[in-house]
């Protein structure tokens, strides 16, 4: 019985963090560790991001602070076409260059 009992607080006391971080996210400026939970990046990768200035973020007095939407156009960069995206924009640059080849 205690088992049983002990188990439902685990998975209640999992949930409440569970919420307590999808609260977090809906910040507009997160610390250090919300920061962590919105990219699945760890602490130290985002410290040396931040120190080559790869990522955009605030500092005041010693913390790091992060724009939620500054971060997710951030995380959205550097995108890659899906292969019938890329497909189209082959044959739509063969259309429209037609160079060389036979006549």
């Amino acid at each position: 019985m205690e088992s049983i009992v002990l188990e439902l607080l685990q998975k209640q006391g999992e949930q409440l963090t569970n919420i307590q971080n999808l609260l977090n996210l809906s910040k507009s400026v997160l610390n250090l560790d919300e920061t962590c939970t919105l990219t699945g990046l760890s602490k130290s990768h985002l410290y040396k991001l931040t120190c080559w200035g790869k990522i955009p973020y605030y500092k005041q007095a010693k913390h790091l602070y992060f724009d939620r939407l500054e971060l997710e156009a951030w995380l959205k960069t550097n995108r890659f076409k899906a292969s019938d995206e890329l497909e189209k924009d082959a044959s739509t640059y063969v259309t429209l260059n037609k160079k060389g080849g036979l006549k």
